[in-house]
C-alpha cells in the first residue's frame, strides 16, 4: 500500500458486536459474577458428580444476553453475535476448568475434614450474605444507572417533557345582589350598546324610539355566577416558558370572566384568556409577548383583577448588592388596544388609512425589608393612551350612499360606563329634505388620557396577625375641560357629564382627572391554608375622566368612572385551597344626576 494511502476496514457484524460487548463488559462481568456466587452455593449443596460437571448448560452470561435480546436492548442481529461469542467463551472456561481440575487433583488430595476429594469435586469458598447483598446491590446500582444513562430504562419514573409541564385552575361560585336607589335616574344611555350595529339616528324626526338604556332602579336580587379558568404552563428551558389559559364569561368584555348561569341551563363559553411565551436573557430581566396576565403593580381602581394585555412586556428585578433588604423592580409594555379595518370602508374603492391605539406604559417601583415584620413596597407609573380620543369626521353624506364616516374607528371598542362622550360623525343634510335626513351617530372618548398612577404598600404586624396598608392615586395630566370642550366642536356634540339641572352647555358640564382608592386587609392577604381569614375595608372615588373605563373593576358601581364609594369584605379559608369571600359594596356618583347602587357578593373560591 502506497504510502498516505488510508486503509478501509470491511463492516463485520461481529466488530460491531464486538463493541457493544466491550460498552457492556463491566455490567456483564458483575452480572456474571453474581450467577457464579448463587451456582456455587447450589454446587455446595451437593457434590455434583464428574458427568454432571461436564455437561455443557447456559453460563450466566448467556442466559444474560438472552434475556438483553427478549427484551429488546440489543437488536437481534448484534445480540446473536454476543451470544455466539459468550457460548465459545464459556466452552473454553469450561475446558480449561476440567484441565486444572485434574491437574491439581494430585496436589488437593489430602483430606479436609475426614472427606477425600473424588476427581471432578470442585471446592467452593465460603461468601457471606454480607458480601453477597453487597455484590447483588452494586450490580444493581450500576445497571439502573447505565440504563438511565442511556435512556433505554427507567422504572417508576415518568417521561422528562411531563416534569416541565404543571396545570393550574381556579373555580369561584358566587351569589351576588344589587339594589338600586329608588330617586336614581332613570335615563342612563348605555353607550356600548350605542355605538353597535349602524349607530343610533339622533334625529327626532325620523326616530321615535330612545337608545338602549340601563337598569337603575330596579334591584337585582339571587343571582348565581361562576368563574372557570384553567390553563397549561411549560417550562422550554430553565430561562423559556410558555402558557396557555382558557377561561368562562359570558362575553368578550376584558374585565370580566364571570358568567351569569341560567339560560335555560344551556351550555356556557370558553375563551382563550392567555397565551404567551417568555424568556430571560439575564437573571434579572423577563421578556413576555402575547396575552398575558397584567405585568405593572396595580389595583383594581385602575385595572380589573380579570384584565390580561395583549403585546410584549419586560419586567426587570433585582436586588442591590450593597443591601439584600432593598429590590429595584419595573416594567415597560408596548400594548396594542385597536386596530383599524384593513378593510375599512367595505363598500367604497378608496380604503382609509391604517389607524391604530395603543397603550405605552412604563413603571419602576422598590421594596424595602425594613425588619421581619415591616415591608414597604411602591411603584410609579406612566401610561399614555394613544389615539384613544374621538374624533369628528369629515362630512359624509350618508343619505347619498356613502359608507362610514371617516373617523368611525375612533370609536372605543369596549366602554363601561362614566367617560366624557361626543358625537363624532359630521353628517350631511340631505338639500331636497334636510330636516328627515337620518343622523346614526357614534360617539368616542372626548378626552385624552396621559396617567400617573402612584401604588404604595405597607405589610407590617399587629397583635401577632398580619395588616397590609394600600394607597393608590392616579391623575390624568392630559385632562383639561376646556379641551374637552373645544374638541366637541362648535356644534357643541358633548353628550353626557352635565350637571342635574337638565343644561347642556359649557357652564353645566362635570367631570374631573383625578381618583384614588384607600384599603386595609387584616389577616392573610391570600387564604390558603384551612382557618386562614382577612377581614378588609376602603374606600374609592374615581372622577369621570382620570382614565379610560373600559378597563377597571366592572363590579364597583356596575364598572368605569364617575363613582365614589366603600367596600367592607372578608375570606376564610374551611379547607386547604378552598375558601369563602363576602363583599359588600356601595357606591353612587360623583357628579350629575343621582345613581345609587348597592351590591353584595358572597362566593365560594377553590384552586388547584
Amino acid at each position: 500500500m502506497s504510502a498516505g494511502a488510508q486503509s478501509v476496514v470491511p463492516f463485520n457484524p461481529a466488530n460491531q458486536a464486538m463493541n457493544q460487548f466491550r460498552q457492556h463488559l463491566p455490567i456483564l462481568r458483575r452480572c456474571a459474577l453474581a450467577a457464579a456466587v448463587a451456582s456455587a452455593f447450589a454446587l455446595s449443596a451437593g457434590h455434583a458428580s464428574a458427568q454432571a460437571a461436564a455437561a455443557p448448560s447456559e453460563t450466566a452470561m448467556v442466559k444474560l444476553i438472552r434475556g438483553l435480546i427478549q427484551s429488546g436492548t440489543l437488536a437481534k442481529d448484534v445480540g446473536e453475535a454476543l451470544l455466539a461469542q459468550a457460548q465459545t467463551e464459556a466452552l473454553a472456561a469450561q475446558q480449561a476448568q476440567q484441565r486444572l481440575a485434574a491437574a491439581s487433583t494430585a496436589a488437593s488430595a489430602s483430606v479436609a475434614g475426614g472427606v477425600r476429594l473424588e476427581p471432578g469435586d470442585v471446592r467452593v469458598p465460603y461468601i457471606s450474605q454480607t458480601v453477597r447483598d453487597q455484590i447483588r446491590d452494586e450490580v444493581k446500582a450500576q445497571v439502573m444507572a447505565q440504563a438511565k444513562d442511556e435512556g433505554w430504562a427507567a422504572p417508576n419514573e415518568t417521561p422528562e417533557w411531563s416534569k416541565r409541564i404543571r396545570v393550574e385552575g381556579d373555580v369561584r361560585v358566587r351569589n351576588e345582589s344589587r339594589s338600586y336607589a329608588g330617586n336614581n335616574s332613570n335615563i342612563e344611555t348605555n353607550w356600548s350598546e350605542f355605538n353597535k350595529g349602524a349607530g343610533y339616528d339622533v334625529n327626532p324626526n325620523t326616530n321615535l324610539a330612545l337608545p338602549s338604556l340601563l337598569n337603575t332602579r330596579q334591584d337585582r336580587r339571587n343571582l348565581f355566577r361562576a368563574r372557570a379558568r384553567l390553563g397549561v404552563y411549560a417550562d422550554l428551558t430553565e430561562n423559556t416558558k410558555a402558557g396557555v389559559r382558557l377561561a368562562s364569561g359570558s362575553d368578550e368584555s376584558p374585565v370580566s370572566t364571570t358568567q351569569t348561569l341560567g339560560g335555560g341551563l344551556s351550555k356556557k363559553s370558553v375563551w382563550l384568556d392567555q397565551m404567551w411565551i417568555s424568556h430571560k436573557p439575564v437573571d434579572w430581566l423577563t421578556v413576555t409577548a402575547g396575552r398575558f396576565g397584567n405585568p405593572f403593580m396595580s389595583t383594581d381602581l385602575l385595572y380589573s383583577n380579570d384584565l390580561n394585555f395583549d403585546g410584549i412586556a419586560a419586567q426587570f428585578e433585582k436586588k442591590l448588592a450593597s443591601n439584600k433588604d432593598l429590590t429595584l423592580f419595573g416594567t415597560l409594555g408596548l400594548i396594542p388596544l385597536e386596530y383599524s379595518s384593513d378593510n375599512s370602508p367595505g363598500r367604497s374603492q378608496n380604503k382609509m388609512k391604517s389607524e391604530n391605539k395603543w397603550l405605552l406604559g412604563a413603571q419602576a417601583g422598590a421594596e424595602w425589608k425594613i425588619d421581619e415584620d415591616n415591608r414597604l413596597r411602591g411603584a410609579l407609573a406612566y401610561y399614555n393612551f394613544r389615539n384613544v380620543t374621538g374624533q369628528i369626521s369629515q362630512p359624509c353624506a350618508l343619505y347619498a350612499g356613502q359608507d362610514g364616516c371617516s373617523t368611525d374607528w375612533s370609536r372605543p371598542a369596549f366602554m363601561q360606563k362614566g367617560n366624557t362622550l361626543m358625537l363624532l360623525r359630521d353628517i350631511k343634510l340631505d338639500p331636497l329634505n334636510p330636516a328627515g335626513t337620518p343622523q346614526p351617530q357614534y360617539v368616542g372618548l372626548a378626552s385624552k388620557f396621559r396617567l400617573i398612577d402612584l401604588n404604595l404598600r405597607w405589610d407590617t404586624k399587629v397583635a401577632g396577625n398580619n395588616l397590609r396598608l394600600d394607597a393608590n392615586f392616579v391623575r390624568n395630566t392630559a385632562y383639561s375641560a376646556s379641551d374637552i370642550w373645544n374638541r366637541a366642536g362648535v356644534r357643541s356634540m358633548i353628550v353626557n357629564n352635565f350637571g342635574a339641572t337638565g343644561g347642556t352647555g359649557q357652564a353645566d358640564f362635570k367631570s374631573g382627572g383625578n381618583a384614588y382608592m384607600l384599603q386595609a386587609t387584616y389577616g392573610k392577604p391570600a387564604p390558603a391554608n384551612r382557618g386562614d381569614w382577612n377581614v378588609l375595608a376602603g374606600y374609592k372615588r374615581i372622577e369621570p375622566d382620570a382614565m379610560p373605563d373600559g378597563y377597571n373593576d366592572p363590579t364597583f358601581h356596575g364598572g368605569g368612572t364617575n363613582a365614589r364609594g366603600y367596600f367592607l369584605g372578608g375570606s376564610y379559608a374551611i379547607d386547604k385551597n378552598m375558601w369563602f369571600t363576602g363583599r359588600w359594596i356601595s357606591t353612587k356618583e360623583v357628579y350629575g344626576p343621582p345613581q345609587s347602587i348597592d351590591t353584595l357578593q358572597l362566593e365560594f373560591n377553590a384552586r388547584f
